[in-house]
């Protein structure tokens, strides 16, 4: 075992840590899914979760564990959408500035959230070389600490209480199931179901056109994400080396999906569990839909990974 990777100690640490600020969210089953599917589902809800996703909970932990001197010049990071909402909350509990890059092409649903927890937005091109040219100039005016959206230790033991909640749930699991991006729901996941039930397995899934954490799991190197085409906009980032150690360990496979799966996976959670997902969160669903991943009379679990959509922009 990597000793440098968080401990089972610290995800356990983490969870109490976080208990007055995350919901504990549900864990939904649908037998229409199931039947469509051919095995037994179990959807971990993170859309219900503070700031409507899992980020809530990494950017908490790792907020929470700023000296008082780091606290008084706030915190910093560049995000599309939910760890720029999730940062800007955080903050927000502990009366501290956010400083959030975002690029200018942001979904609106997440600028405004950004905005209604206190978030103090910089704009920029949507270009991870401008998202991260931008955040230093910011630092280096405010003084304010980097809080990264998965490349921080304390970020992806916070995002490993949400896997450990469904285990503790559901600890007949087989496999669980989450989506990919820059990779710190993923590596949580995969230290929590090592630490908490050995026996299951953790795949990751991912849009074909946003493949670079499937092509880095294959040839065992980060590959960059260069310009990603997907409706999945919380999977545009490429993956972390802190995030990408704990995959190579503990991740059995990454799949990737296409939109037309994605987008019919989102449909059937909206019409058939009657809950809100973002199109990320789907892609999961779908590399059963699409048989991706061929399995039957399983029991998996999936983290419904967020729900911050804008109505006005869903793909069906």
């Amino acid at each position: 075992m990597n000793n440098s990777f968080p401990s089972k100690q610290d995800v356990l640490d983490v969870r109490k840590r976080l208990l007055p600020f995350v919901h504990r969210t549900p864990v939904l089953t649908c037998d229409q899914i199931d039947q469509i599917t051919g095995n037994k589902l179990f959807f971990k809800c993170e859309n219900f979760q503070k700031a409507g996703a899992f980020k809530s909970r990494g950017a908490l932990n790792a907020t929470l564990q700023l000296s008082a001197e780091q606290r008084l010049n706030g915190v910093a990071t560049h995000s599309s959408g939910n760890h720029a909402q999730a940062l800007a909350r955080a903050a927000s509990i502990l009366q501290i500035p956010a400083y959030i890059v975002m690029p200018a092409n942001a979904p609106k649903v997440k600028i405004a959230a950004v905005e209604h927890y206190g978030g103090i937005i910089t704009f920029c091109e949507p270009t991870l070389s401008a998202r991260e040219s931008t955040l230093r100039e910011v630092i280096s005016q405010t003084g304010a600490t980097e809080i990264h959206p998965y490349n921080n230790y304390h970020v992806i033991t916070g995002q490993a209480t949400a896997a450990a909640e469904l285990i503790e749930e559901i600890p007949l699991l087989d496999l669980v199931l989450t989506p990919v991006g820059g990779g710190g729901l993923l590596a949580g996941t995969a230290l929590s179901v090592h630490y908490f039930l050995p026996q299951a397995t953790v795949i990751a899934c991912e849009p074909a056109g946003a493949d670079d954490a499937y092509r880095s799991f294959r040839e065992g190197r980060i590959i960059p994400s260069i310009n990603p085409q997907t409706i999945a906009d919380g999977l545009l980032t490429s993956l972390g080396d802190k995030n990408f150690a704990i995959i190579q360990k503990h991740v059995a496979d990454i799949v990737t999906v296409s939109e037309d799966a994605i987008k019919l996976a989102m449909r059937y959670i909206f019409e058939r569990m009657k809950i809100v997902v973002e199109p990320s969160s789907a892609v999961p669903l779908a590399a059963l839909i699409e048989k991706k991943i061929v399995l039957k009379e399983k029991n998996i679990g999936i983290i419904l990974s967020g729900g911050n959509v804008d109505l006005l922009q869903l793909p069906f």
